[in-house]
């Protein structure tokens, strides 16, 4: 029986994902800084030319690993989302969800701590738009429903994006995670309720 053979197309899809593996595992462990070309191209049996030829550096390997872990976080928050009883409670849910990943190591050393240092803003991010724009829809829908007030959908999405994405980061930065996380969520939660029409609990 013959062994078929990988086309270019898949060869190449698995030295990226290789190179990704190895950097993810990396930056997870020692951090951005720290990482070495080196290490994790031997880690994933290739060589310095194959990471140059498919991220250019080892910032775009990090943009790469970075945006694999975002997708990863965004499934997950959709799953959230997905299992609430109302729009209202897995807006809420998913919202809180995403501060809550703050505790996790991989998140809070890739995307929070080394993120902004290594790539900047991270309302500069590819993904940042499409973030804002699918909570502007949520609280668009919540608005039309008569579940939460007379706002702006677009500005309280930035606003809300901004406060968690601040709340995630305080988490991740912090000497005590588990302490300050309870303490953020709890807070968080009541900036949400506020936007309630008078009445409405979520439930």
């Amino acid at each position: 029986m013959k062994t078929a053979h990988k086309t270019r197309s898949e060869m190449i899809a698995e030295t990226r994902a290789k190179l990704i593996a190895a950097g993810r595992k990396a930056f997870a462990t020692v951090g951005y800084t720290n990482a070495s070309m080196d290490d994790f191209t031997a880690e994933a049996g290739l060589t310095r030319g194959a990471l140059y030829h498919h991220f250019g550096d080892k910032k775009g390997l990090f943009e790469s690993v970075l945006a694999q872990i975002d997708q990863e976080m965004s499934s997950r928050l959709d799953a959230i989302s997905a299992k609430a009883k109302t729009r209202w409670q897995g807006f809420l849910d998913e919202n809180i969800g995403y501060v809550e990943m703050a505790l996790e190591p991989e998140i809070q050393r890739i995307v929070l701590r080394d993120g902004p240092a290594v790539l900047g803003d991270p309302a500069q991010w590819p993904n940042a738009n499409a973030c804002i724009s699918a909570i502007t829809r949520n609280l668009a829908a919540l608005k039309e429903e008569g579940v939460i007030r007379d706002i702006d959908p677009e500005a309280m999405a930035r606003l809300i994006s901004g406060a968690s994405l601040y709340a995630a980061q305080w988490i991740a930065n912090s000497d005590d995670p588990g302490a300050t996380s309870k303490k953020a969520v709890k807070a968080f939660r009541g900036l949400m309720e506020g936007l309630l029409v008078d009445g409405k609990r979520a439930s």
